[in-house]
C-alpha cells in the first residue's frame, strides 16, 4: 500500500522569487516576517528541514530527516489556482484575467439580469473592509456585494441572514457561466458573512467555483490508474472537482488537519464520495490538503501575530500526524507513506498592501522511516511535485516537472 499526503500551507512563501519585482513584490518574505516576530515555534517543521533551506533569510541548519528545498513558480501568476495547477503538473503560460478597474459593464449587467439583484462595489477591495463598507446598504436593498483583488477572481459577498449559502452558491454558478471566454477568471468565490453592522464576520461557508484545469493533471492520471484521490478543504473547488474520488468541505486549518489525521488513521467517515467511488480505511493513493487560513484570514489582513500563531498550531498538529505515517511493509519494499509539505504562493503579513506576494515556496518531503535528510536545492517549477508523486506511484504521467526521488 502506498499513500502520499500533499499538504499545501496556503500562502506560506519563503522569500521573494527571482521575478518578484515584475509583480511589485521585491523584498517579500512571508516566513521571514513570522520568524522575525520572535514568536515562531515550529520544531516539527524544523525536523523536516524548513530551516535548512538555502537562500532563505531564516537559514539555520539542523540535523533534518526530510528532503528540503525551495521551488520557483513557472506559471504567469501568483494565485491559488495557478499555483495548485502547477504542483499538479499544469503550467499556465498566460496570466488569467484580472480587473484592477472592476468588471466591465456588460458583465455587471449580465449578472444583475441573471440574479435579479443590484450589484454594489465592483472594484478591488479587502474582503473584510468591503462588507463593513457595503454591508448595511446590501441588506437594505437586497443587493450583492461584488468585488475583486489583484488576483483573477470575482468575489460575491452576502449576509447569510439575507441570502443563505446555497442560494449564494447558485448565484456564483450563474456568474461562472457569465465569466467565460476572455473573461474566464480563475475563480468565482462565494463569500458568506454573518452579523449586523458594523460587526460582520466571514464564515467558513466560503466556496470557490474554479475553471477546470487547462490540461491533464496528476489527479486525472492517478484516478485513471485506479488510485484514490482525496481532496481536503479547498482542493475540490480549485480543480472544479476533476480528478477526485472523495472530498471534504473546507472548515479552516484546524479542522482540515483534524480530518487529515483521521484519514491517516484510516477513518473514511468524514469523506464525501464522488462518482460512486468507495474510499475506505485501506485507501491507496493521494490525499491532497489545502490549509487556507494562513492566506484568507491572516495574510491578506497583514496580521503577523495571527499568522505566526497559525504556523505554530499547524506544527503542533503535524506532531500528531507524523507518527501515523506507515513505513515500508518489509525491508526494501517499494511502498509506505510519503509526506510533502509546500505552498502555492506568498502573502507576506509584513509586506505592503493586502495581496499575494510572488515568492519561492518550501518543498519538504518525508518518507516514513527515513532518518537522514537531503538537500534538493532550488527547483525550477512547482510541477516537480507532480513528477515526484507520479514516479512514486509508478504511473505514466508527463509534465515539465522533474522528480526529486
Amino acid at each position: 500500500m502506498k499513500r502520499v499526503f500533499l499538504i499545501v500551507l496556503d500562502s506560506v512563501g519563503i522569500g521573494a522569487a527571482p521575478d518578484a519585482a515584475d509583480f511589485g513584490d521585491l523584498g517579500s518574505d512571508t516566513w521571514g516576517s513570522c520568524a522575525e516576530s520572535g514568536s515562531l515555534f515550529t520544531p516539527n517543521l524544523a525536523k523536516l528541514g524548513i530551516n535548512n533551506i538555502e537562500g532563505t533569510s531564516f537559514h539555520d541548519p539542523v540535523d533534518a530527516i526530510g528532503y528540503y528545498g525551495r521551488m520557483a513558480e513557472k506559471s504567469a501568476g501568483k494565485d491559488t489556482t495557478v499555483g495548485h495547477w502547477e504542483m499538479a503538473g499544469v503550467i499556465s503560460e498566460h496570466p488569467l484575467p484580472t480587473y484592477p478597474d472592476g468588471f466591465p459593464k456588460d458583465i455587471i449587467d449580465a449578472l444583475e439580469d441573471a440574479t435579479g439583484r443590484r450589484i454594489l462595489c465592483n472594484k478591488p477591495y479587502s474582503g473584510t473592509e468591503v462588507i463593513r463598507d457595503y454591508g448595511r446598504e446590501a441588506e437594505a436593498t437586497g443587493s450583492l456585494i461584488v468585488y475583486t483583488s489583484a488576483d483573477s477572481v470575482m468575489q460575491i459577498a452576502a449576509n447569510e441572514a439575507m441570502i443563505p449559502p446555497e442560494e449564494l452558491y447558485d448565484i456564483c454558478r450563474k456568474a461562472r457561466r457569465i465569466m467565460c471566454g476572455r473573461n474566464a477568471c480563475g475563480r468565482i468565490i462565494a463569500r458568506p458573512y454573518i452579523g449586523e453592522y458594523p460587526d460582520y464576520t466571514r464564515t467558513n461557508n466560503r466556496h470557490d467555483f474554479s475553471l477546470e484545469p487547462t490540461g491533464e493533471t496528476l489527479l486525472d492520471a492517478l484516478k485513471s490508474a485506479g488510485l484514490d484521490t482525496i481532496g481536503v478543504g479547498k482542493i475540490f473547488d480549485i480543480f472544479a472537482g476533476r480528478g477526485l474520488t472523495a472530498t471534504t468541505p473546507n472548515e479552516g486549518n484546524h479542522r482540515n488537519m483534524v480530518k487529515t489525521i483521521e484519514i491517516a488513521q484510516g477513518k473514511a467517515d468524514c469523506l464525501q464520495m464522488i462518482d460512486g467511488h468507495d474510499t475506505n480505511a485501506d485507501w491507496n493513493g493521494l490525499c491532497f490538503v489545502n490549509l487556507v487560513d494562513f492566506d484568507m484570514i491572516h495574510g491578506h489582513r497583514r496580521d503577523i501575530a495571527a499568522y505566526t500563531a497559525a504556523l505554530n498550531e499547524f506544527d503542533e498538529q503535524l506532531g500528531e500526524f507524523l507518527p501515523l505515517l506507515h513505513g515500508e511493509s518489509s525491508p526494501g519494499a517499494n511502498d509506505g507513506d510519503l509526506l510533502i509539505i509546500t505552498a502555492d504562493h506568498g502573502c507576506d503579513p509584513g509586506y505592503t498592501g493586502t495581496d499575494h506576494t510572488r515568492e519561492y515556496v518550501p518543498c519538504l518531503a518525508y518518507k516514513a522511516g527515513d532518518t537522514q535528510g537531503h538537500n534538493i536545492g532550488t527547483r525550477n517549477s512547482f510541477a516537480d511535485i507532480a513528477a515526484t508523486i507520479a514516479e512514486y506511484f509508478g504511473i505514466d504521467y508527463r509534465s515539465e516537472g522533474v522528480s526529486f526521488i
